[in-house]
């Protein structure tokens, strides 16, 4: 009220920019809500391809009008590898969608790739060195370092800039994380089985290259230059009991049938 009481009177025609002001606001508002939900059918036209004409007018109607507040809250997006605690040869890209929930503590949801029809294949908590030291011994094995994976550039923030992304990784460097998969998408066209455990890689030599350059090539960056500017970024040794499997024993998900409790 105080900025449009000046604005009468300093000009005679206050009134007329006064309302200019709130049309250009209102306007923009307007465009900007369109443009949302613009976005939001095409996307969800994108993944309802094939869907009966009642689900899609379903799923556009709760996109546009349900709050979503988890979703919402994601606000960082990684790219990187895991493989299966049991078998470094099985491994797989992983879109990273995370919450900074506490200080000292992640959550992300895992795609196997960033698009509308994209299968969700996973979760991921990450915590930090101090938090991942207080873990009992057993919870400790089902855990993996980030220190490989930030300096050798084979994880990454796309479309961050680089300042920003090092700046995020100075920090993500000394944490670990706990993965599990629910969707075994290198082997099966749909989520047959139960959540299995993975990890991360840990030195050169272990990464399948192949998968990596495809990614860089489809992604428009770099493994390589991320390395290299990431060499500055100080780091530690990785605590005991992390990356279980390099001792040779491994732990891993099964079914197991047991009696049923009332």
């Amino acid at each position: 009220m105080a900025f449009t009481h000046k604005t009468l009177r300093a000009s005679g025609s206050g009134w007329g920019a006064a309302a200019s002001v709130g049309i250009g606001a209102a306007a923009g508002a307007t465009a900007v809500a369109g443009l949302l939900l613009g976005r939001k059918a095409a996307t969800v036209g994108k993944v309802g391809k094939g869907h009966p004409l009642k689900h899609r007018a379903l799923d556009l109607a709760a996109g546009a009008t349900q709050v979503k507040d988890p979703i919402a809250a994601m606000s960082t997006y990684l790219n990187g590898f895991h493989m299966y605690a049991d078998h470094m040869g099985r491994q797989v890209e992983a879109s990273h969608f995370c919450i900074h929930l506490h200080h000292d503590l992640h959550q992300c949801v895992i795609f196997d790739r960033n698009a509308p029809d994209a299968r969700l294949i996973g979760i991921e908590y990450i915590i930090s060195e101090k938090r991942f030291r207080e873990l009992p011994e057993d919870e400790k094995r089902l855990w993996h370092s980030h220190h490989y994976e930030v300096k050798s550039g084979m994880l990454t923030a796309p479309g961050i800039p680089d300042l920003a992304e090092h700046a995020y990784f100075e920090d993500l460097v000394t944490t670990y994380g706990k993965t599990f998969h629910t969707w075994q998408y290198d082997r099966d066209d749909f989520p047959y089985g139960i959540p299995q455990l993975m990890m991360g890689i840990t030195e050169d030599g272990q990464a399948d290259e192949a998968q990596v350059r495809a990614r860089d090539e489809r992604l428009g960056m770099s493994t390589s230059g991320k390395r290299r500017s990431r060499a500055d970024i100080p780091t530690s040794a990785v605590a005991p009991g992390a990356n279980a499997w390099e001792s040779g024993r491994t732990v891993q998900t099964r079914i197991e049938e047991t009696a049923f409790r009332r």
